[in-house]
């Protein structure tokens, strides 16, 4: 398999394992898919952390495979290739994406599907599309400019250039830059802290801030209060306030 899902402790990695340079095929973009969903229903996760090795996060699209598909072939793929992205970017628990190496073309792309980044300091990130004749197509137009504002997604994406793990983090494209040799096991840690919270108002927090991204803020403000309201009928709710008058705060255990 090209991908892979391990799980303990209530944190499952996606590990993308396609040597040398995990370069993403249809194959691989529909096994990202597939784990994906799976994390998504499956109980024992409660957080995730994507990764790529030691060595090398992702360095994009297997550009061989595309280069042999028409026009025809791409109206058809494209879709999938979005939706096998989306499907990351939705799972509705916590995910963060341990970049070691490059992380370019689809590889950034698929790092940005993640709520926080973690990064080696010889990480390199960019979307270097524009050098084929091509923008980004697995969501890098939409995501990085969201995230890091459209001037600076304009500077990426028209020239194509790599971003070393400083410069990312000063811009905002990462959220932490680490020793190579820490990434996995800082990612890792981060995931399995909020394992421990209070899965759905994790998934509520989540789903918020993402859909009201979405829209305009009366909107936003609706969803947040129904979100909210909502949480006041679950256990961890009841837990949560029960464990602060009682313990005082930062102390409740979520099941």
């Amino acid at each position: 398999m090209t991908v892979t899902l391990e799980a303990s402790d209530g944190v499952g990695t996606i590990r993308l394992d396609r040597p040398p340079m995990n370069a993403l095929d249809v194959a691989t973009q529909d096994r990202l898919r597939e784990l994906a969903e799976e994390t998504t229903r499956r109980d024992d996760v409660r957080a995730v952390v994507l990764y790529g090795g030691e060595k090398v996060f992702a360095a994009g699209a297997d550009i061989k495979e595309m280069q042999a598909m028409d026009h025809t072939a791409m109206v058809v793929r494209s879709k999938a290739l979005q939706d096998s992205f989306t499907a990351v970017a939705r799972i509705p628990k916590p995910v963060v994406a341990a970049v070691t190496g490059y992380a370019l073309g689809g590889g950034c792309e698929l790092a940005l599907c993640a709520d926080f980044r973690i990064a080696a300091d010889n990480a390199k990130l960019g979307q270097p599309e524009i050098m084929l004749g091509l923008i980004p197509g697995a969501g890098g137009t939409q995501r990085l400019a969201r995230l890091v504002g459209p001037s600076k997604a304009k500077d990426l994406i028209f020239t194509g250039r790599h971003v070393k793990a400083e410069e990312a983090l000063t811009i905002g494209l990462v959220d932490r830059v680490v020793p190579a040799a820490e990434v996995y096991e800082q990612a890792h840690a981060w995931a399995a802290r909020l394992a421990k919270g209070p899965a759905l108002a994790l998934r509520a927090a989540k789903e918020s801030i993402d859909a009201g991204l979405e829209t305009d803020i009366d909107t936003g403000l609706t969803i947040e209060r129904n979100w909210f309201a909502g949480l006041f009928a679950t256990e961890d709710r009841e837990r949560g306030m029960r464990s602060f008058v009682e313990e005082g705060p930062g102390k409740a255990k979520f099941l």
